[in-house]
């Protein structure tokens, strides 16, 4: 007996074939003419809702493609449970309906095997993970999703109270306050797949919701929570993919990683680092290059192996435009045929060819890109540009998994927009022990306790250990140039909780839909949610957010202007 929609119906010379999908797959079932529910199954459409008996049969013509290609069921019983209406799209895996189809009828896209298998893989990451913590002594618990706003990181969704005339909740971007005062409460080892909310602008690997895997551990150093993370994600790929990770994981810092790769998420499952040839234009005449070094600019590149006479000019152009978005006034190429040939061939000296040469190690057909400028934007635009090249040229193994730490992150950033340093990470963190008297005088040379595990170029999760010295939270809160009345509002019940012994204590969280994401192939991020917003923070298929009632708004004092 099987349950499930009619996926497909063909009548081939009297005989009818249903292909019967559930969540565990589609069938094929046959009903002959002589069958006394012939007539009943004439009338069924796809997506009616079926239940059937018969006996299971093996197929004259098999059908490899299918699971239970080998077998069919030949119907003795039917019974139509519900109708359906024409769906607005196919619900096959290779569909061509557009995106924002499928997620006004997501319910419907669920149906499809694609959409349904990452949501089982999911399922499966979650489950792997709550019992490799379990077995480690960790407890689950919940924090609150009605919280206070501490505006030092993305905006916070705000929630306004209907008691408390004036006032609003936050929702959280993440369960930070709370898990470190369930340090302070002697709790020792939490974990929580926690709902966390952001209000940002997104892409692709963003939502406005999204899920983490929040971790935090009493009397730990960095080398603790590394450790056991990268065990757990070890067990997590074993046990979902029966992929077999190498530990320890390798490590990298913060500055290494931009040095070489651009990006503190660098993608290792290829070569093409960034190299600097500033030494080889020291002497440069070159008008645009001599100016930018002499403002303490650099000039370096990314060498792609045996690809120049895979671009075109075209092709340059394109990649040209590429690194514009990322800052770069332009981009430089070089080719090594028989002899050195590209942009700005005719403006080298013979010694910077050869030094050129020398520096990158070229060899025949070699393709060399070079931009010059400021540090951070030729390391930025490079990296990027070199994530580009490896998609372009496929250099990129399917199911290739390429993990790592990057630590060491800077404790500050400057923003322009504030014109003050900020918190890297968050307020915090903790600093290196030997940077903590550099705090109000170095800033832009201290670095913390901060470590990112990184998969295939993406950031699958980050964490530090905390300040757990009152003292020092103070000095970091000095630095942030934070008042008291900014720590008071803001913080003023968690700095209080750290004067009543606090423990050493750090964690970190991974993001459950990113790692679901890397696990199932794809690159958005919507995929492996049931019901996600669009790019736009908007549902589709719910209509939210939507507009509300003025008895509504009247009850939370809020008036809106128009």
């Amino acid at each position: 007996t099987l349950y499930g929609w009619v996926s497909k119906k063909r009548n081939l010379g009297g005989l009818i074939f249903i292909d019967l999908r559930d969540r565990s797959g589609i069938v094929q079932l046959v009903i002959r003419p002589e069958n006394k529910y012939y007539e009943l199954a004439e009338t069924l459409k796809n997506e009616y809702v079926i239940t059937v008996s018969g006996t299971v049969v093996e197929r004259e013509s098999k059908n490899e493609k299918m699971a239970t290609g080998e077998i069919e069921v030949e119907v003795t019983e039917l019974t139509l449970l519900n109708e359906a209406l024409e769906p607005p799209f196919q619900i096959t895996d290779n569909t061509n309906a557009l995106e924002d189809t499928r997620l006004k009828y997501r319910y419907l896209d669920i149906r499809r095997g694609e959409i349904k298998e990452k949501l089982e893989t999911r399922h499966k990451i979650t489950l792997a993970i709550r019992n490799f913590l379990n077995g480690e002594d960790f407890l689950e618990i919940e924090t609150p999703i009605l919280c206070k706003s501490t505006p030092e990181g993305a905006r916070d969704y705000l929630v306004p109270s209907r008691v408390n005339k004036g006032t609003f909740y936050a929702l959280p971007q993440s369960p930070q306050i709370f898990k470190q005062l369930l340090m302070v409460g002697g709790i020792e080892r939490y974990f929580q797949i926690a709902k966390c909310f952001r209000d940002e602008d997104l892409r692709a690997d963003r939502q406005p919701e999204f899920t983490q895997v929040d971790i935090e551990m009493s009397f730990v150093e960095e080398d603790d929570v590394m450790g056991l993370t990268e065990k757990l994600i070890a067990h997590v790929f074993k046990e979902v993919k029966g992929v077999e990770i190498s530990l320890p994981l390798q490590r990298m810092k913060y500055d290494d990683a931009i040095k070489n790769y651009g990006s503190d998420k660098p993608d290792l499952r290829f070569d093409m680092a960034i190299q600097d040839v500033t030494e080889a234009f020291k002497n440069t005449e070159i008008t645009f290059i001599k100016d930018a070094l002499e403002k303490n600019g650099i000039i370096n590149g990314i060498v792609v192996k045996d690809a120049a006479d895979k671009y075109s000019r075209k092709e340059i152009d394109k990649c040209t435009d590429f690194v514009k978005t990322y800052k770069a006034t332009g981009l430089i190429y070089l080719k090594k045929e028989a002899e050195l040939t590209g942009s700005i061939v005719k403006l080298l000296t013979k010694e910077e060819k050869e030094n050129i040469v020398d520096i990158l190690h070229l060899e025949e057909n070699d393709l060399v890109f070079l931009v010059v400028g400021d540090y951070n934007m030729v390391k930025t635009s490079l990296g990027a540009l070199r994530c580009k090249l490896a998609k372009d040229l496929r250099l990129i193994k399917e199911n290739d998994y390429k993990l790592l730490w990057v630590t060491d992150f800077p404790t500050f950033e400057y923003s322009e927009e504030e014109g003050r340093f900020v918190a890297c990470h968050h307020p915090f963190t903790a600093p290196k022990d030997e940077d903590i008297e550099k705090l109000l005088t170095d800033k832009s040379h201290c670095y913390s306790k901060a470590y990112d595990i990184v998969i295939n170029g993406y950031e699958a999760g980050g964490g530090s250990i905390r300040i757990h010295d009152a003292k020092v939270q103070e000095k970091m809160f000095e630095a942030l140039e934070l008042t008291n009345d900014d720590i008071e509002q803001k913080f003023g019940f968690f700095v209080r909780a750290l004067k009543y012994g606090t423990p050493p204590h750090g964690g970190l969280a991974l993001g459950l839909d990113r790692l679901t994401m890397l696990l199932t192939n794809t690159e958005n991020i919507r995929d492996v949610i049931a019901f996600p917003k669009t790019a736009s923070a908007s549902d589709l298929m719910s209509e939210c957010p939507n507009t509300v009632s003025d008895d509504q708004l009247k009850e939370l004092h809020i008036k809106i202007e128009k």
